[in-house]
């Protein structure tokens, strides 16, 4: 068996030393089988207590160790706080791996860090913003913002919570075995269902079923049964095979051609041949497209702060200035589109953020200058908050999912 603390160092590795997503490095770093839960377990868990890790290291280090050494120092530090792990086994595994990583040099120090460490003498600022902060490894931006939109709710908002994952079938029929063998909870949606644990098996590849949040499955079952609708920002395709089921013609936009292909295969997987993807920017308005469809989604590129559960990276990656930039991107998608609605027709706004200048901010500034679209009511059976235009999920209220959710109409 290989040191416990190698395979979670080498996909952190990738993450904090060159820019990769977490999912991505999961994917492209090999791992010892018969461990990649915990292995799984410990590369989320690092990046969710990012900042905290990062305090309790310069609690500790007499100066800010080199990157190898801080990665090495976050993981033992998980296997020892959250895993519960023996001092001793923690402290050997680090120090001989960092030998096998070439830096001996550092053996001496992690050594003595590791047999040093005292949880209690790490201390967190007493209220407000840095604590929110420095306790739930939020960036400090994003705390403040949460605390003025959100109140003392902004705690329940970024707490973490058990790992589940969501399952919807293509079918009762296909539910019906998996949900005698697994425990489940159901959700509020037919046929999608939250596991505590499932693993991936023949049935997805046939089709039987597929990964998607409850997020996700709310914003489709929001969005009203037509004959032709263009999901606008559909990689990697999870709305466009749900919505393909109760419309005539789903079309697909998507920027990057290998996201395009995602979402075709995707499709071929569910067997929903009603899906047809141009691979185009649906920031630049093509008059080819004018009134083309009856319902339109934008499903809009955000800050991703409602789905941090599921990838803590946007933590560490996300900064304040990119929000500026997303904005006008939101912006311009929802502006170059709207044309594409036919008159009478829908316009649907999401995303997967809880901030409200990308949610009921951007729809406020879009109807102020578009005059033939009006909000109009939205409802789901997941629970949520009305917004003066539409709905927000909170991770606290909604199975987990922070999702935003409007519903518009062009006037005939």
């Amino acid at each position: 068996m290989t040191n416990p603390l190698y395979d979670p160092y080498a996909v952190l590795q990738k993450v904090y030393g060159r820019g990769s997503w977490l999912k991505q490095a999961l994917a492209e770093t090999p791992v010892e089988e018969s461990c990649r839960a915990r292995t799984v377990r410990v590369c989320y868990g690092v990046l969710e207590n990012d900042l905290y890790l990062d305090a309790c290291i310069r609690c500790f280090a007499p100066k800010n160790p080199k990157l190898p050494v801080r990665i090495l120092l976050k993981v033992a530090l998980y296997f020892l706080l959250y895993l519960k792990k023996p001092r001793y086994m923690v402290t050997d595994s680090a120090v001989a791996l960092v030998k096998k990583l070439g830096k001996g040099g550092a053996a001496g120090f992690v050594n003595a860090f590791l047999r040093a460490f005292d949880e209690q003498k790490v201390p967190l600022p007493a209220g407000g913003a840095e604590r929110l902060s420095l306790q739930y490894s939020v960036p400090l931006f994003a705390a403040k913002r949460l605390l003025a939109q959100y109140g003392q709710e902004a705690e329940a908002i970024v707490q973490p919570r058990p790992a589940r994952t969501f399952v919807r079938f293509a079918s009762e029929e296909a539910a019906t075995p998996y949900l005698a063998k697994h425990a489940h909870e159901a959700t509020p949606f037919a046929n999608v269902y939250a596991f505590p644990a499932f693993r991936r098996d023949a049935g997805y590849d046939e089709g039987k079923y597929t990964f998607q949040s409850v997020g996700s499955v709310a914003i489709g079952a929001g969005i009203s049964p037509c004959a032709r609708l263009l999901d606008a920002c559909a990689a990697p395709g999870g709305k466009s095979v749900l919505l393909a089921g109760k419309c005539g013609q789903v079309t697909c936009f998507e920027l990057h051609p290998h996201r395009a292909e995602l979402i075709r295969g995707y499709a071929a997987r569910m067997h929903a041949e009603n899906i047809e993807v141009f691979c185009r920017d649906s920031s630049e308005h093509d008059a080819r497209f004018d009134g083309a469809f009856d319902a339109v989604l934008v499903d809009a590129p955000c800050s991703g702060y409602g789905v941090i559960g599921d990838d803590p990276d946007i933590k560490l990656f996300r900064k304040e200035a990119d929000l500026a930039a997303l904005q006008k991107t939101q912006a311009a998608i929802l502006r170059a589109c709207a044309p594409y609605v036919r008159a009478g027709g829908s316009l649907y706004y999401s995303t997967c953020s809880v901030f409200k200048e990308e949610n009921d901010g951007i729809v406020s500034a879009f109807l102020a200058e578009q005059p033939a679209f009006a909000a109009v009511g939205a409802e789901s059976p997941l629970a949520h908050k009305k917004t003066e235009y539409g709905l927000q999920f909170l991770p606290h209220l909604s199975m987990g999912a922070g999702f935003y959710f409007c519903a518009m109409r062009r006037r005939a």
